[in-house]
């Protein structure tokens, strides 16, 4: 399998979701299947159920991370030096040509991205743009709404 690359914050945060499935989640679940056990027969408990259920998604997330863990490869931006181009990792301001608006992005893996707090994925059209620029450089990107242009206001390895 392909290496994919994790930022540090990154794959500190799922080391420690998995650390909180291992060590809380696990073993409240296994608390929880053995008192439904308790209460005699199994074909009509709904607790049970439930719990073995529980149990189920969170073997399957522990899976899920530990195989993203072990096929991460972690960069740590901050010991890139700065070389001034956008790399992956890298936490880009931007401005809109047309309108003048400001919006700041850093770039992480695909499983890091979040909108929502200013991460977007290293595979978003707009990081794909811009991948490879410096600053006061324009990048175009293809949306659903038609062709926009940015200029690239400041890249910072944080």
């Amino acid at each position: 399998m392909n290496k994919v690359p994790l930022t540090v914050q990154g794959a500190e945060a799922l080391k420690a979701e998995l650390n909180e499935l291992k060590t809380v989640t696990r073993p409240r679940i296994i608390a929880s299947i053995a008192e439904a056990r308790a209460h005699g027969d199994l074909k009509e408990n709904a607790e049970y159920h439930a719990a073995r259920e529980q149990q189920s998604f969170a073997e399957g997330r522990i899976g899920e991370i530990e195989s993203k863990l072990s096929n991460a490869q972690v960069i740590d931006v901050t010991l890139l030096g700065d070389g001034g181009k956008v790399i992956f990792g890298a936490t880009v301001e931007l401005e809109d040509v047309d309108s003048g608006d400001t919006v700041t992005y850093q770039i992480v893996g695909v499983d890091e991205a979040d909108i929502k707090a200013g991460k977007i994925s290293v595979s978003s059209p707009i990081a794909r743009a811009m991948i490879g620029k410096e600053e006061e450089d324009v990048v175009e990107v293809r949306t659903p709404g038609g062709l926009k242009e940015y200029e690239i206001v400041s890249v910072r390895y944080l």
